[in-house]
């Protein structure tokens, strides 16, 4: 067929259909009365026809408005990720040149942009032949460093069924394929025209296809798809385009990959960085303090990830002593003469108090001025100066030869007060022949006086910088002899009565310890219970803290939903891909876009048909409960569809999956503050569940979600009390009429279903272990039965590698047999916080030599005279599988074995600890 003909049949059965084509020409001239240029190749003819059509655009502004805006969001480069084009097929000023094969599949043709700028473009529409396969390959493309590979393509495929008298055999899709090289040695037939050598990245499917109605209506529809493939090591890479059977055209390809850009964050400086082989790959980059910056705790650390995008700092850069960060945390400025700052820190510069100054900029002190002075144990921020007077004195008794007088601190005793000197002399005497006495505090008792006599007293405060000056003068009389005996004669009968009433009330005092003692016992339960009640009764209970509402509390359980799940109408929700299945059905990512809101991400529980009502009201049980939460580390529900099919939980989407598999991926890839970080964000998301009296059940790694800042969140909220008796998940067995995950349970829940905060406590000790062993399976290959003999028998897990023992200690803490023995959850909040503040408190490592790292084996001393062979000890013990090893190891007769060392026992625990076989 022609090249003329089969263009006719890609775009129609008449002239004006035909002439639309050069719509599909990536945003071709929107102007009136513009010619169109002559096109080289053999179609002249037919592209300015098209390109006389492209006047209808200004008639049509909201098209024009819609492209304008989709162009420049396109060309505008991301905020946060660096793209370095390889290769633009809209920036080529000569024919592409691409090898094509057969040569009656793609044909290059040409078109032009908005700037009247030539592009070139490939099409093809054989899909009146069957059995297409026809191949277009780009020329070399040198990958320059990059790990993995993003590929723009801008097409339009035409909708079969437009087509008339289609054969079956017409498609909509096409396929993308690469070939990695180190040369560029490609030819007419090498690389084959074959998957494999080729490696397929994906099939690629039109979001819209366009139609004859379209073509005469004058509406065009270009997709746009985004793949990306990798790791690429060669030194370059071919990209082929395979059609099957598709009516469309190739319009635009960009090949590009992403790094993260240079960055100045948390104080220091970040170069460029080139993304990851993987699109959850994190590369770290070393930071380097910016100028009078210094790190704080750790290396500081910035992780790339695979969209070129910065995450995850670690450790920070702060100003140092003399320098204040300015321009956003980008620079640290020295302090100006009259400022100081005495530490590193995030803090400002300090003007320096009164009576100090600085000699230079960058100060970390102020000096006092001349005839000024500070203790050496103030603050830098304490003004230079001496105390201030003693405000007033006050009598607080008198005999005929002493006064006791007391007197307030001074207003401003500018420093810690060493004592106080009091000076004192009679009223008719010359102040030269005063006397002085010292108090440590602010009272005094002056003895030696005469009787009747008035006394002059002034009192003065003393710091490290001296004495202050003298209170002003106060006038206090000493008792005559007369006055004295007056008022004991006085005192005398109330002095006698006191003493008898003592008397009296010790006696009764007696008597009633005596009562109580004896009741003590007998009252201790009821006493116990009206505390409790009056807890309660009193108002004890936080203000304003929401409870949790079991939704199956509703006579009608959709009153519940109604009441804390919001309805999402259908057309705003866009699913996107299957990401993995749930008990009730599919769970998905796709997009949410409500009106007045930007689009956004989101993961998207759906209810498999043919469902029960029962089935209906436990799926949207969990929207019940999760919508009554709030919090940075509960998954957030966004809605539910519940008026249209499928039934549909919409959450915020979490980009790293959920934490066990995460952790697996990225084996040994974190330090230990990161973990704990991770750690104290499930503590705090189940604190806020225990304050609103919600009882989690099935608290486990795997129902906990990372996002791409590492951000974990606690999720799956009911569900594994709704799990179906025949579920053949083996994680949860049944028990008592329910299923229980047996590794992640308390004794008491697994033997009463008595689930309460303890039981979830203990939970989260085992999420403590699958953190720090990165996502090991809890008690490893053991059977249900035997953890559950185990824990009866208090065995607890030993510590993973390299887990500091503070975090060790707290799991045993969660461990406790006796629930009332576990911790809180506010408590662990607290101790991690402790940990974090502390990095030093992690690095004392639970040597492998140490008893609990024994829990699991045998901590009786073996009885061998029952046992015929090392072999039978050993399937005793639990420990078959580790037969080889000793064999290998020379253990094969009970005499070597009593003979083992410290050192093999390490060896042995280490390898059962890791999962891994004793090879020498």
């Amino acid at each position: 067929m022609s090249q003329t003909g089969r263009l006719w049949n890609l775009y129609g059965h008449d002239s004006s259909a035909v002439c639309n084509k050069a719509i599909i020409e990536f945003s071709m001239t929107r102007g009136p009365n513009k010619t169109c240029p002559h096109i080289t190749g053999n179609r002249p003819q037919l592209y300015g026809c098209a390109m006389n059509t492209l006047a209808f655009n200004r008639h049509n502004s909201g098209i024009s408005v819609i492209m304008d805006i989709l162009y420049f969001l396109w060309m505008l480069p991301s905020v946060w990720a660096v793209e370095e084009v390889l290769m633009d097929s809209t920036t080529a000023t000569a024919e592409l040149g691409w090898t094509t094969y057969p040569s009656q599949g793609w044909e290059e043709v040409s078109g032009y942009d908005e700037n009247m700028n030539t592009i070139r473009t490939y099409q093809v529409c054989n899909i009146f032949n069957s059995s297409q396969n026809n191949w277009v390959r780009t020329k070399y493309i040198r990958r320059r460093g990059a790990q993995r590979i993003h590929v723009q393509m801008k097409f339009s495929v035409r909708d079969c069924s437009s087509i008339p008298n289609v054969p079956g055999s017409c498609k909509e899709t096409f396929n993308l394929y690469f070939f990695e090289s180190d040369l560029d040695k490609g030819t007419k037939l090498y690389p084959p025209w074959m998957e494999n050598p080729w490696v397929k990245v994906d099939t690629i499917a039109a979001d819209e296809s366009f139609s004859q109605v379209d073509l005469g209506g004058r509406i065009m529809k270009i997709n746009s798809e985004v793949r990306s493939f990798g790791p690429v090591s060669h030194n370059g890479f071919y990209l082929a385009f395979q059609d099957y059977g598709a009516c469309m055209s190739l319009i635009a390809v960009r090949v590009f990959y992403r790094k993260c850009p240079h960055i100045i964050q948390n104080g220091a400086v970040f170069p460029e960085t080139l993304s990851g082989a993987e699109s959850t790959s994190l590369v770290a980059a070393r930071g380097v303090c910016v100028p009078n910056g210094e790190e704080v705790d750790v290396p500081i650390k910035l992780y790339c990830n695979g969209d070129g995008e910065w995450t995850v700092p670690i450790g920070r850069c702060m100003c140092k002593a003399g320098y204040e960060a300015v321009a956003n945390g980008t620079v640290c400025k020295a302090c100006i003469t009259g400022f100081f700052k005495a530490a590193q820190g995030d803090h400002k510069c300090l003007q320096c108090p009164i009576n100090s100054r600085t000699t230079s900029e960058g100060a970390t002190n102020c000096v006092c001025r001349n005839g000024y002075y500070r203790t050496e144990s103030d603050p830098q921020q304490m003004p230079c100066t001496t105390p201030s007077i003693v405000s007033i004195i006050h009598q607080v008794s008198r005999t005929p030869n002493s006064i006791t007088l007391s007197w307030s601190q001074p207003d401003q005793p500018n420093g810690v007060i060493l004592d106080y000197e009091l000076q004192y002399y009679e009223k008719n005497q010359a102040e030269w022949n005063s006397s002085l006495t010292r108090s440590q505090t602010n009272t005094a008792v002056i003895r030696g006086l005469r009787p009747g006599t008035i006394y002059v007293f002034q009192v003065r405060a003393r710091t490290v910088a001296g004495f202050g000056r003298f209170s002003g003068k106060m006038y206090f009389q000493t008792m005559t002899e007369e006055e004295y005996n007056s008022i004991m004669q006085e005192k005398l009968p109330l002095i006698i009565g006191s003493s008898a009433a003592g008397v009296v009330f010790i006696i009764a005092i007696t008597v009633v310890i005596i009562v109580c003692r004896s009741k003590r016992n007998s009252d201790r339960p009821e006493s116990e219970y009206t505390d409790k009640l009056q807890h309660y009764t009193s108002g004890h209970m936080s203000p304003g803290m929401k409870i949790y509402i079991d939704p199956f509390t509703y006579e009608d359980p959709n009153e519940a939903v109604r009441e804390f799940a919001k309805e999402i109408d259908i057309s705003c929700v866009k699913i996107e891909q299957v990401i993995g299945a749930g008990e009730f059905g599919e769970v998905c990512s796709g997009n949410l876009r409500q009106p007045g809101k930007r689009e956004i991400l989101v993961a998207i529980k759906t209810l498999k048909a043919g469902y029960t009502e029962r089935q209906r009201r436990d799926f949207l049980s969990e929207a019940s409960i999760m919508g009554q939460f709030d919090h940075p580390n509960i998954i957030h529900l966004e809605g539910v569809v519940t008026k249209s099919s499928p039934v549909m939980i919409i959450t915020e989407f979490m980009e790293n999956g959920s934490l066990d598999s995460f952790l697996r991926q990225n084996d040994g890839q974190f330090t230990v503050i990161q973990l704990v970080g991770m750690l104290r964000g499930i503590a705090a998301g189940m604190k806020y569940l225990c304050d609103m009296n919600y009882v989690h059940r099935d608290l486990a790694a795997r129902n906990i979600l990372v996002n791409s800042n590492l951000v974990c969140k606690v999720s799956d909220f009911g569900l594994s009390r709704f799990l179906e008796e025949d579920t053949s998940d083996p994680t949860y067995t049944s028990a008592l009429g329910g299923k229980i995950p047996i590794r992640w349970t308390a004794p008491e829940a697994i033997q009463y279903r008595k689930f309460t905060s303890s039981s979830d406590c203990w939970s989260y000790g085992i999420v403590m272990w699958e953190v720090m062993s990165y996502g090991e399976r809890p008690y490893w290959d053991m059977s249900n039965q035997d953890v559950i003999n185990a824990i009866e028998q208090d065995y607890r897990l030993p510590p993973p590698m390299d887990c500091p023992s503070a975090l060790h200690q707290l799991m045993l803490d969660c461990w406790q047999k006796d629930r009332n023995n576990r911790p809180k959850f506010s408590q662990i909040v607290s101790t991690l916080d402790k940990m974090i503040r502390n990095p030093n408190s992690l690095k004392a490592m639970t040597p492998l030599s140490s008893s609990v790292h024994l829990a699991l084996l045998d901590r009786s001393t073996p009885d061998f005279s029952s046992f015929s062979t090392v072999d039978e000890w050993l399937d005793a013990i639990k420990m078959g599988q580790y037969k080889e090893n000793f064999t290998s190891e020379g253990f094969t007769s009970f005499d070597v074995v009593s003979q083992m060392t410290m050192e093999y026992v390490r060896y042995f625990s280490y390898i059962k600890n890791r999962g891994l076989t004793c090879t020498h």
